[in-house]
């Protein structure tokens, strides 16, 4: 007997048969399966398992909502070395509470009517972004605030602050925003 394919499996099948088309969210959640969760699966894909899968925050083109796969080709991804104890350790060192909003598991769920709140771990300082999968860069999250649904996120820095941090930054670095933001707005620099 074979086993059904998962919510991660099927999003990413839909995606290689439509490699160069712009997808809508509604049409992938609706090829996982109908998942509640197919949004973090997307980012499984394209965080750890590399596969390039671009949103609005990467193409100017695409509107919020919208993805695209241009190619088959993986880049180099990381993995998620988290162990058992390792999470246990962690959930009962947080007191089985969200580090960001303070739910506890099992608390009626703020948006998800008679659901109750799940926890899981997350990175404070994200794996993408050279964290460790230690437990000291581990706290527990409920799913509203690992999804951003709670908006506790960082305001958006102002025009001044963000030039005055990029002017502050190396030289390679500089280049590195450059060469993001011209393949963002689709530009070639002039040299």
């Amino acid at each position: 007997m074979s086993r059904k394919p998962g919510s991660k499996q099927l999003i990413l099948e839909f995606f290689l048969h439509n490699i160069g088309k712009v997808l809508e969210s509604k049409d992938i959640q609706k090829a996982s399966g109908g998942a509640v969760e197919w949004a973090r699966r997307v980012r499984e894909l394209r965080n750890e398992d590399g596969y390039q899968i671009l949103s609005h925050k990467d193409r100017a083109s695409l509107k919020p909502n919208q993805y695209i796969m241009e190619t088959f080709e993986r880049v180099p991804a990381f993995t998620r070395g988290i162990s058992k104890e390792t999470r246990a350790w962690v959930l009962e060192r947080n007191g089985y509470t969200c580090q960001m909003c303070g739910v506890a598991a099992g608390d009626p769920d703020p948006f998800g009517g008679n659901r109750t709140v799940r926890l899981m771990i997350g990175h404070i300082i994200d794996k993408s972004k050279g964290g460790e999968d230690t437990p000291y860069n581990l706290r527990a999250v409920c799913t509203n605030c690992n999804e951003g649904l709670q908006n506790k996120s960082l305001p958006k820095p102002d025009r001044i602050h963000l030039l005055a941090q990029i002017r502050r930054a190396t030289i390679q670095d500089q280049e590195a925003v450059l060469n993001w933001l011209l393949q963002k707005f689709n530009l070639e620099t002039k040299k």
